[in-house]
């Protein structure tokens, strides 16, 4: 079966059984996490977060915790070269990320590479592989970096593929570094989701599809090459529910875990709708207006 879930909410008193729960509510078999809030450091300690109750769910609907991927959070820019208290407040808070994913017993976490701030892209991507590398130093879990495809917005590093490469060649323990993909992300950077085939081929030559763990399926509110990131629900924007439904049918990456990562519809989730639109292979572009409040 094919791997589709969405980012859920991971908050108190329930912690992670409750995001499993959230998940198992829109009839997903995968879900995305944040450890604590994506903006800041607050965590909570792991043996507050019903590890063992959660893992114990996922079992019981055979979900592997394979399916289950954690996305670091935002705060984390291993590419300032500038202010070196945000490169070592990131390589520190990425160490801990790494342990707390191993902790709950997922295998991937989802990073953004990095922005290079003032500084050339070079510079940028090269103080991202020292941060990698410190991080992953002294680490010994088995939980893969899967960075993260992105739009190309301001000074942001990992928009290309070559990029990508040049990043995983830099570290020590590449095998300990994946990717995810984004496709609002590489529509907006310039990619054409729609020829799948084209874009697959590229990500082989360059990256290699043994590498790829984690898609993002997003629509994109921006016309292709507009390196903004906004992301749109499926079929509502300019990539299109053909187009990403031949991702997420794709036999190439059944393997892959999907996450959508849509808009909210006035404060309703729209999941549920679009993992059955999905499975159902048929685009309603009226499927989620019983989400919309009356006005």
């Amino acid at each position: 079966m094919n791997k589709i879930g969405c980012h859920v909410s991971m908050k108190a008193p329930e912690y992670f059984v409750g995001a499993v729960k959230e998940a198992l509510s829109y009839n997903a078999n995968a879900l995305m996490i944040y450890t604590g809030p994506p903006q800041n450091t607050l965590r909570k300690p792991v043996d507050q977060l019903r590890i063992e109750e959660a893992q114990t769910l996922l079992k019981e609907h055979g979900i592997p915790l394979e399916n289950v991927i954690v996305h670091a959070p935002y705060i984390i820019n291993l590419g300032n070269v500038q202010n070196p208290d945000t490169f070592e407040l990131g390589v520190r808070f990425l160490k801990q990320e790494l342990a707390r994913t191993a902790a709950m017993g997922a295998r991937y976490l989802v990073l953004h590479p990095g922005s290079s701030v003032k500084a050339s892209a070079e510079d940028g991507l090269a103080k991202i592989i020292e941060g990698l590398n410190q991080a992953l130093d002294q680490d010994e879990h088995n939980v893969f970096i899967c960075l993260e495809t992105m739009a190309g917005k301001g000074s942001e590093l990992g928009w290309n593929f070559e990029q990508l490469r040049q990043l995983r060649e830099g570290v020590v323990k590449k095998e300990r570094i994946a990717f995810c993909l984004d496709t609002c992300h590489i529509h907006d950077a310039g990619y054409p989701v729609a020829e799948l085939d084209t874009v697959l081929k590229q990500w082989d030559e360059v990256i290699g599809l043994s590498l790829l763990k984690v898609i993002h399926l997003n629509d994109s509110k921006n016309t292709r090459g507009a390196r903004k990131d906004r992301h749109a629900n499926l079929g509502q924007g300019e990539i299109g529910f053909d187009a990403l439904h031949q991702v997420f049918a794709d036999p190439r990456l059944d393997g892959v875990v999907k996450i959508l990562e849509t808009p909210y519809v006035d404060d309703h989730a729209p999941y549920g709708l679009e993992i059955e639109m999905l499975r159902d292979g048929v685009f309603d572009p009226h499927k989620l207006d019983c989400l919309k409040a009356e006005k």
